[in-house]
């Protein structure tokens, strides 16, 4: 049997990870500039999370959401704090998709309504709801295609507002990143994050944050949506959450309401799951990560600005985009072949840049100094 081929593979194997950096099979070492699609929070093969997963490994692994399990008490608890949004209640789940999916079926069961509002640039993910509601026709199969979803324009307040005014009371929910990653690295302004919160108000709509990428303190706050002073109604996160192990949930406002049966999960919420979810969160509070994610952010972004050849750098914090020039349209290739140095991509011309929340300076400056040789 071979591999279903659905990939562009690099032709690199990563056999051992620590911190910033990977290594191959041959000991060849890399700078890890995108975190296996912003999933590393807290750097490769942290010791305490190393020792969380192995200490509750020794324990039990795995048993089903059937019998009370403190550990998704204790994560709730610690993920209240750390986000500060302590009144939500969490449903966990595997995957960024299965979020968004949970995310979109509860909002519909809460309105009794169908119609979502999508945005052009979306990627919420590969799943049925999900993939109809991301703004990729080749990856929307014939069977995923409804008329419950309308696209709008990123950032475009009027069209929201025109919307609203003639379907508002059809709208179960507004589902959009407060920064678009795949669509390369594009921020919703909070006058629109704003305006979501207003007319959802008005029209008793759900406000879905997808934050699977650029939440869990990728921006400098906890969620990026956090930036524009309004709460969502749910937020859902994934990929950093568990640091490499699967690990996802929804987060969801006191006024939506719970029965028995309307979700559920084998896998979420299982024990190891739980543990690497905990020890993120440890570290995240215990090393500073946000104020670093800032300090470190800030200084990428300052230093990017001052590259001439590179066009539109853009971002918050350790998520970050710029647009390269045709003349250097092989940058990603170099840097990974000559610098080795992973970095992340958008189509036609972006490179997205997605390290550690724990990403020093001097990690940086290796970057930084790649940058300048490809371009000097």
């Amino acid at each position: 049997m071979k591999l279903f081929d659905v990939y562009p593979l690099q032709d690199v194997t990563i056999s051992k990870a620590k911190g910033a950096y990977v290594w191959d099979d041959k000991g060849n070492q890399y700078l890890d500039m995108y975190g296996g699609h912003a999933v590393i929070s807290v750097g490769h093969t942290h010791p305490h999370y190393v020792a969380r997963i192995t200490e509750q490994l020794n324990q039990i692994g795995f048993y089903s959401n059937s019998v009370k399990m403190p550990l998704q008490e204790q994560l709730a608890e610690k993920l209240g704090k750390i986000s500060d949004k302590k009144d939500y209640r969490l449903f966990l789940c595997n995957s960024g998709a299965e979020a968004n999916e949970n995310a979109l079926k509860l909002a519909s069961f809460h309105t009794g309504r169908k119609k979502v509002i999508a945005f052009k640039g979306a990627f919420h993910g590969r799943t049925s709801l999900a993939v109809a509601a991301t703004d990729n026709p080749s990856i929307v199969a014939p069977v995923n295609e409804t008329g419950n979803i309308v696209f709008l324009s990123f950032n475009d307040e009027a069209a929201l507002e025109a919307y609203f005014a003639g379907h508002g009371n059809e709208v179960a929910a507004v589902i959009t990143e407060g920064i678009q990653g795949v669509a390369g690295i594009h921020e919703a302004s909070a006058s629109f994050l704003q305006k979501i919160r207003g007319l959802c108000d008005q029209y008793g709509s759900v406000f879905i944050a997808d934050s699977v990428q650029c939440g869990y303190g990728r921006s400098g706050q906890f969620f990026s949506h956090d930036h524009s002073g309004v709460n969502a109604d749910i937020y859902t996160m994934a990929k950093g959450m568990g640091n490499g192990f699967p690990a996802a949930g929804i987060i969801i406002a006191p006024h939506i309401q719970a029965k028995y049966g309307m979700l559920g999960t084998t896998f979420g919420g299982n024990h190891l799951a739980c543990a690497a979810a905990l020890a993120v969160l440890e570290i995240i509070e215990q090393e500073r990560l946000l104020e670093n994610v800032k300090e470190t952010g800030n200084y990428l972004l300052e230093q990017l600005k001052k590259i001439p050849q590179i066009e539109n750098v853009r971002g918050r914090g350790l998520m970050i985009g710029f647009d390269v020039p045709g003349t250097h349209k092989d940058l990603k290739k170099n840097l990974l072949v000559k610098h080795r140095i992973f970095t992340g991509e958008a189509k036609p011309n972006v490179i997205r840049l997605l390290p550690s929340l724990a990403l020093k300076k001097e990690e940086a400056n290796v970057f930084l100094d790649a940058l300048h040789k490809e371009f000097s």
